[in-house]
């Protein structure tokens, strides 16, 4: 991949609250709120993407539920919301762990340096999901 091109890989996510996630999303972590589509501003989101600062971003809705009439097992992308994790560069860890764990997230490692050479911390959101931040930027071919 060269240096110009964009990411095109974009992790999903499906959540119970999927409003109430993007919130969170967009304070704790720091993503850039895109699109939400959806019923009204507090139905059910169909379709969301949230942008990260240094490239890609996340894709995310509503999983299905008895409340709102829809059924799992209907849904032609179906995940159990609070199964995901996700990896994501950041160039200040500390800062985002403070701002994640100030806004709510759940420690699950507290910022370490790692025999690799990132600097990494890992969250999670209150859906569940895992989120581990780095300054490690992946191997180059």
């Amino acid at each position: 991949m060269s240096e110009n091109t964009a990411p095109m890989v974009w992790p999903t996510l499906r959540a119970r609250d999927a409003r109430a996630l993007i919130r969170f999303l967009v304070e704790a972590f720091g993503f850039e709120e895109v699109v939400v589509y959806g019923d009204g501003d507090d139905g059910p989101v169909g379709h969301a993407e949230l942008l990260w600062p240094l490239g890609g971003g996340i894709m995310l809705g509503s999983a299905g539920s008895a409340e709102d009439g829809s059924r799992a097992e209907d849904d032609p992308w179906a995940l159990r919301p609070g199964a995901s994790g996700v990896y994501i560069v950041t160039d200040d860890v500390d800062a985002l762990f403070a701002r994640a764990v100030a806004a709510g997230a759940t420690v699950v490692r507290e910022p370490e340096n790692t025999d690799y050479g990132s600097r990494e911390c890992a969250v999670r959101d209150p859906e569940g999901n895992r989120w581990s931040f780095g300054t490690y930027r992946g191997a180059r071919a």
